[in-house]
């Protein structure tokens, strides 16, 4: 199973971007698959996660800024993120797993902040700056 995380780059503040997650060797169909962003010197922070069903999940602080979407015929999850911030600055992570069934459990992502999660993609920087 391998994920690949891709988009980031520089974006000024009040800018957006859209990161991709490819995976090869698991259908994101079937399972959850996350998005997590991790600042150095600091804890790995869940973003939002898609269940099978297309059901999802956000972080409180950043509902209505960032949205999560499925292309099943690409394999691809993608995170759509808007009115970028100076504090949005990151390395951004996927995630998925297939022990826990097809549904995104909240306090994984959110609580354990995806420890147990069995595969990540490499990560993609986000810079927002002037």
């Amino acid at each position: 199973v391998q994920l690949q995380a891709s988009g980031g780059g520089l974006v000024q503040p009040g800018g957006s971007l859209r990161l991709s997650c490819a995976a090869s060797g698991v259908a994101l169909e079937f399972y959850p698959t996350g998005w997590f962003r991790q600042v150095p010197g600091k804890e790995r922070e869940g973003i939002s996660c898609i269940s099978s069903d297309g059901t999802t999940v956000y972080a409180d602080s950043l509902k209505g800024q960032f949205t999560i979407s499925r292309d099943n015929a690409q394999n691809t999850v993608y995170l759509q993120m808007n009115s970028l911030k100076f504090e949005d600055t990151a390395v951004y992570y996927c995630t998925t797993d297939r022990k826990w069934g097809p549904n995104c459990i909240p306090d994984v992502i959110f609580e354990s902040r995806g420890y147990g999660m069995d595969y990540w993609g490499k990560g993609t920087l986000v810079t927002v700056s002037s």
